[in-house]
């Protein structure tokens, strides 16, 4: 017989070792399996099957799709070392309005309008966009994780500050969730292994509990003051 396995998908610069570390001390017997997939292709492989589920970045096409919010990442433009805006420990987007910005096409973030001067193409990945970064094409802007995850010895990065954020989600098809999937829902969310999502039914008590419990309060109830009879008029 195959052993289970339960497939978890994770875009470029997420991070899920936590989570499988408590998912095989729990469930020793059920492998998950990690599959890295590229950002613009997370959403249609779990649709597709190809995973039972997926942590990856908004904005997608969430048809057919669960979506449950995890935690947002900060925003940084990705600079050569010795950039002017290193001087500062944050910007803003105004600080890149001379500068020529890249925007890959495996960009998540949702601007209304990109800070600088657009690059005559659009980069195909952020990988690419990061090398062009190197050789003093642009900048780029990406989540923090991203950034950390492209780290290069001669650029650095800085928080921007009034930039679009991302958002990472835990996400699976649309339906009632199998058991796995709620435990996986579980260890993302933090619950431990003893609570639960079900209301706790009261114990049933046994006959020899009632009987003990009667006995208990009687013992306990104060005790009645005897009547005294009245005394009638004696004859004389």
């Amino acid at each position: 017989m195959t052993a289970p396995t339960f497939r978890l998908a994770y875009v470029p610069g997420v991070t899920p070792t936590k989570w499988v570390r408590i998912w095989n001390e729990r469930l020793p017997r059920v492998a998950l399996e990690l599959v890295g997939v590229p950002a613009a292709e997370a959403a249609e492989l779990v649709r597709g099957g190809g995973a039972e589920a997926a942590l990856l970045r908004l904005s997608i096409d969430r048809d057919g799709l669960h979506a449950i919010p995890l935690y947002t990442e900060t925003t940084v433009v990705v600079v050569p070392k010795d950039h002017l805006v290193t001087a500062a420990e944050e910007v803003t987007a105004a600080d890149l309005a001379d500068d020529v910005v890249l925007r890959p096409l495996d960009d998540t973030l949702e601007w209304e309008q990109l800070p600088g001067h657009p690059f005559a193409e659009r980069p195909e990945t952020t990988a690419l966009a990061i090398e062009l970064v190197a050789a003093g094409v642009g900048l780029l802007v990406v989540p923090q994780s991203l950034a950390r995850l492209h780290h290069r010895k001669d650029l650095t990065y800085r928080p921007i500050t009034d930039a679009p954020e991302s958002q990472v989600v835990l996400s699976w098809p649309e339906g009632e969730p199998s058991e796995l999937m709620e435990q996986l829902i579980g260890i993302i969310r933090g619950r431990t292994v003893n609570s639960s999502r079900q209301p706790v039914a009261a114990p049933k008590v046994k006959a020899t509990d009632k009987a003990k419990a009667k006995a208990k309060a009687k013992k306990s109830a104060p005790a009645r003051t005897p009547q005294r009879p009245q005394r009638g008029n004696r004859k004389r």
